[in-house]
């Protein structure tokens, strides 16, 4: 690297020009973004990309001094007066690949991880995303220098070829099957990766919990960007005695929002092939004889502009494909259940996802849930909000992903956090070196003691 070690000084400086690239041209990214998806609305892209990727740029500028420091590390006793530290360096080029359904954020949230720990950046965009590749392909070749970040197009199997290189560090964001395939083309160059994969996240309505809240919160996360987000509400978990109140304040908060899908709030389904898979997941949950309710009414699946209207699939079963895979779209299961254990344990058999959302005021219940459950992050009575929390790691378990970034963990995780001794001119070390003399020998006789009876 011509710069091993950016100063702090040229680190602020690169994100505040990344800070710019976006502000400067947000009309180009939000038309570059409708244009990829056929409908989405310069409002959406505005809150969901702009605004977060903002934010994000903005807590590191303000906590990157204190990241940067060295961090003091005890020393042992038996060591003393040496000193420890631990100090974070770059670790050198940074491969990053993006998905599809937010292509802005997905691009600058890991890139400003990469950029405030010193490093160079790689970016593969998505096939589905060619007009904002285009542009940003554009706007970076303006602003940065080739060798610092590089924007790449998919053109068929660049993918694979991506993940086959010899990277410090390899983000990759998408499903579990492609996830999979990344880590094992990274493993040949023995390149460690962080994997934010998704999977479904349920949601779970307390009792205790008012239901027009909650679904007023829970409908509006699963309508960004027509549910295609990783950590969107997959399905909804709620006492067996509430599913008719619920589905009457479903389809008054609906018929509030939007009385036709043509609005242009209402963002369209990627492409051909996953709008096909969300008309044959309801036929297929409708022909196993679970009860489809369409919350927009008057509206019916638009083939031409890819849009699908939002629907509650009430008693699923396990056989039905809407239960069996990540939604990645405007459709949400109804599970009961008789009391909340039973709720845990329906999620527990299940693979554990990137997110979990209890609504519940009930400070017992949501320390049950806490401490009987397992996922990449939590959210209390709302939804999807606790990713944009920049002082909050977002990253997924087991199958959702594994690693961090966001915050200080995003900054250490493409950081070699690197330890350092420091021995002093007097040391007691010097007895401690065969062969053993008397002194050497009594003294470790004296320190294996001490450690034995330390804590007896």
């Amino acid at each position: 690297m011509q710069q091993p070690m950016p100063s702090l000084d040229i680190r602020i400086s690169d994100l505040k020009k990344l800070k710019q690239l976006i502000t400067k041209n947000q009309p180009q990214i939000c038309q570059a973004i409708a244009t990829d998806f056929g409908c989405r609305s310069a409002s959406e892209t505005a809150l969901l990309e702009i605004f977060t990727s903002l934010e994000s740029i903005n807590d590191a500028i303000k906590r990157l001094a204190k990241w940067m420091q060295p961090q003091r590390r005890h020393t042992s006793l038996w060591f003393k007066p040496a000193k420890n530290k631990v100090i974070p360096q770059p670790l050198g080029v940074v491969g990053i690949i993006v998905p599809w359904n937010y292509p802005l954020f997905l691009t600058i949230a890991p890139m400003v991880a990469a950029l405030a720990a010193g490093n160079r950046v790689m970016v593969k965009m998505s096939e589905n995303s060619p007009s904002l590749c285009q542009l940003l392909q554009q706007l970076f070749g303006y602003e940065f220098c080739e060798k610092q970040i590089c924007i790449i197009a998919e053109e068929g199997h660049t993918g694979i070829a991506f993940s086959q290189l010899a990277f410090d560090h390899l983000i990759f964001t998408g499903s579990t099957a492609t996830g999979k395939a990344v880590m094992a083309a990274a493993a040949a160059n023995l390149v460690p990766v962080t994997l934010e994969l998704g999977g479904k996240s349920p949601v779970i309505l307390a009792d205790d919990y008012d239901v027009h809240t909650a679904l007023s919160r829970i409908l509006g996360g699963k309508v960004y960007n027509s549910g295609q987000t990783c950590v969107a509400p997959d399905y909804l978990l709620i006492p067996e005695e509430s599913e008719n109140e619920l589905i009457k304040h479903a389809q008054s908060i609906m018929a509030q929002r939007f009385t036709d899908i043509q609005h242009s709030d209402y963002t369209s389904i990627i492409d051909d092939a996953s709008f096909a898979r969300l008309c044959d997941t309801v036929k297929d949950a409708q022909e196993q004889g679970a009860k489809v309710i369409n919350l927009i009414p008057h509206s019916v699946p638009d083939p031409q502009r890819r849009k699908f209207p939002l629907q509650l699939i009430c008693q699923p079963t396990d056989t039905m494909a809407v239960m069996q895979r990540e939604i990645f779209g405007p459709l949400l299961p109804i599970v009961t259940y008789k009391n909340l254990q039973q709720a845990l344990n329906y999620i527990n058999v299940r693979e554990r996802p990137l997110a979990l959302y209890l609504f519940s005021n009930d400070k017992a219940v949501q320390q049950q849930v806490l401490d009987q459950t397992r996922s990449g992050g939590v959210a209390l009575n709302d939804v999807m909000l606790h990713v944009a929390q920049d002082d909050l790691p977002f990253g997924g378990i087991g199958h959702s992903g594994m690693g961090h970034y966001h915050g200080r963990e995003g900054f250490e995780r493409l950081s070699k956090m690197r330890p350092v001794m420091q021995q002093a001119a007097l040391s007691s070390t010097k007895y401690l070196y065969a062969p053993y003399g008397k002194i050497g020998k009594r003294l470790i006789n004296f320190i294996i003691n001490r450690k034995l009876s330390r804590y007896e």
